[in-house]
């Protein structure tokens, strides 16, 4: 119960976010879950109070839409009395079958990959950092190998990552002094939701064997360190990008 009596804004949901969610409640943080589709995000929520007893509810907003993230970061310090904690995790992943290079790619796919995943991050920043600065608390962006791995399509999707880390590198600097710690997390493939069976023929054993572990990602894995970073253990953990992906990536 390292979080217990804390408050978390989740914002964006997916396999990540509800299993992010459901750490934090484990750990005895309340949380909003917040994401484009309630139905989901609520069905989530439920799922995790009836599990762990904490307060753990959803809303829905637009990441695309700075009035809707304002609203969302509002409604999470109305609903707990401040904020601590702050996950931002949403991404316009529907869209990621059209990025394809950087002369191929229709620019209104560039455009929203870069409007969802950077802008829509620096829209959750600039509305919760005030509430972090008054808690001393914590931001955990999600960013993602794509950032450093220099892939022949998806162009937009890893410039939009790279963005990220430079973002909470910035927050970090600013914000330090008053007390917020902020990091990344870069995930390699994460399973999530997806069922492995539906997957093309080869798909995993691709995976797994650019991994130095053999071990097939899951939202759990990217939950555990974001309570990580939240939590007291990692208070002197600032200004990083944690790559969480079997090894696939090796840096300094």
């Amino acid at each position: 119960m390292r979080l217990a009596g804390k408050a978390a804004l989740v914002a964006g949901g997916g396999s990540i976010g509800a299993a992010t969610a459901q750490r934090l409640a484990e750990e005895g943080c309340r949380v909003l879950l917040g994401d484009i589709a309630l139905d989901q995000a609520e069905a989530d929520a439920a799922a995790i109070r009836q599990a762990t007893g904490v307060e753990v509810i959803a809303a829905a907003y637009d990441q695309g839409e700075d009035v809707s993230v304002k609203a969302l970061v509002q409604s999470a310090v109305d609903r707990f009395g401040g904020l601590d904690f702050v996950h931002a995790n949403a991404a316009d992943l529907s869209i990621a079958g059209e990025d394809f290079d950087a002369a191929a790619t229709d620019l209104a796919i560039y455009d929203r990959t870069m409007e969802i995943n950077l802008r829509g991050f620096v829209l959750v920043t600039r509305h919760a950092m005030p509430h972090l600065a008054r808690s001393r608390g914590a931001i955990v962006y999600t960013s993602s190998g794509s950032a450093y791995i220099g892939e022949p399509t998806r162009f937009a999707y890893g410039m939009s990552k790279s963005g990220v880390n430079a973002l909470m590198r910035h927050v970090a600097t600013r914000w330090g002094p008053e007390g917020v710690r902020a990091n990344a997390i870069a995930p390699g493939f994460v399973l999530g939701r997806r069922d492995a069976a539906a997957l093309p023929e080869g798909f995993m054993e691709m995976v797994t064997a650019a991994q130095r572990i053999p071990v097939v990602g899951e939202p759990r894995h990217i939950a555990a360190m974001v309570a990580h970073l939240f939590s007291d253990d990692g208070a002197w953990i600032t200004g990083q990008v944690i790559a969480i992906d079997g090894g696939s990536t090796m840096r300094a």
